[in-house]
């Protein structure tokens, strides 16, 4: 099948979460023996910033773990509309011009292939008028990544073409290390963005960490001078932007690593955790988490991770999690088991192949089969 994926970047991480999935999900469907186009928009603000902050030097982590990826850049519809019209299916995450968008949904109705919007973001329920909602009746169907948020769009009318895909971890690079070192403190990766959690990482993190004595590493980028006065006076040291492709060595040196969920996510699209989780879970790291409801169902709480009500109990459990080795091993055993079996890359390119095939996208090859 010749699959067209219009991202945000797909050769850029910084403040682009979706990037880290949609790497291992194309690969994936390049391992099943598909045909993967990808196309980003010329200037995307997520590369311009990466390559300002870090020059090319910021693409090399990206590009030698997937080397098998690239992408082409457009300025304007002429330079994907061929590629789009020989394609069988036509993917286009939310973090894409309503132009494009419009677009696409008028090449669809002149030509046969899967048009299909992938939303990964809180947009509906903090910003609903951003979203291209006319420009969408065109598609096909809706990629929403998790039942909280496809239910905002059944609200809309889309019924039964909403499907939940959630994201998942690329075990093919997220996986304990080969070889075990001495791992000393904690470690948190994520932005500090908006204020949209900062009482939240004051309250389960690094207040916690600092009655403990206990190390922390905190990576990602968007931190104001008053966030980082904030690590300061915890004594939490900050490490900056982080390439996620190193995200699984990080991990391998830390002994804990804590989710703290946006607040949009635990009061208007519960359920919905960040690629973080999977990817802590995959690596073979102790996760405790703030508190998040899982309403899907989609890990066990209290065997794969801990969760904290209060920054009490989170800091109970850190000091579980340091002192019990017995502990660590059984968070760890019983999180890799769930990722396995469940919420790897390669689990979401069959859920991919298997929607595709029920809206009846065009040329599908018997090797799925």
């Amino acid at each position: 099948m010749r699959i067209v994926y219009f991202t945000h970047s797909l050769s850029s991480c910084w403040n682009h979460g979706n990037a880290h999935f949609l790497r291992g999900v194309l690969c994936e469907l390049l391992r099943l023996g598909h045909q993967v186009i990808v196309f980003e928009p010329a200037g995307a603000w997520s590369l311009v910033i990466l390559l300002s902050d870090h020059g090319e030097a910021g693409l090399a982590p990206y590009r030698n773990s997937y080397a098998e990826l690239q992408s082409q850049s457009y300025e304007d519809y002429a330079d994907v509309a061929e590629t789009v019209a020989r394609a069988d299916a036509v993917i286009v995450h939310e973090w894409n011009e309503h132009w494009l968008i419009r677009a696409l949904a008028v090449q669809r109705r002149r030509r046969q292939f899967t048009l299909l919007f992938h939303d990964t973001h809180h947009r509906a329920v903090s910003d609903p008028h951003s979203l291209p909602r006319r420009e969408l009746e065109g598609f096909d169907g809706i990629l929403a990544f998790g039942e909280a948020l496809a239910q905002i769009y059944r609200s809309w009318g889309w019924g039964d073409r909403v499907f939940v895909w959630h994201e998942a971890a690329d075990t093919s690079l997220f996986h304990p290390p080969l070889q075990e070192c001495k791992r000393e403190g904690l470690v948190w990766i994520g932005n500090w963005g908006d204020e949209e959690r900062s009482l939240e990482l004051e309250t389960f993190l690094f207040e916690p960490a600092k009655k403990l004595d206990l190390p922390l590493d905190v990576y990602g980028v968007r931190y104001p001078e008053h966030a980082l006065q904030t690590l300061i006076r915890y004594d939490a040291i900050y490490r900056g932007w982080l390439a996620n492709a190193r995200v699984p060595d990080v991990f391998g040196r830390h002994i804990a690593t804590v989710h703290v969920p946006r607040r949009f996510y635990v009061e208007h699209l519960p359920g919905i955790p960040t690629i973080r989780v999977f990817e802590a879970l995959a690596c073979g790291i102790p996760l405790a988490c703030a508190p998040w409801q899982d309403a899907e169902g989609l890990f066990r709480p209290g065997q794969d991770y801990l969760v904290a009500s209060t920054g009490r109990e989170m800091e109970q459990h850190l000091a579980a999690i340091l002192h019990d080795r017995e502990l660590r091993q059984e968070l760890v055993r019983n999180g890799l088991e769930t990722i396995r079996s469940r919420h790897t890359c390669a689990h979401r390119a069959d859920e991919l192949v298997g929607i595709l095939k029920q809206l009846g996208a065009s040329t599908l090859m018997e090797m799925t089969a």
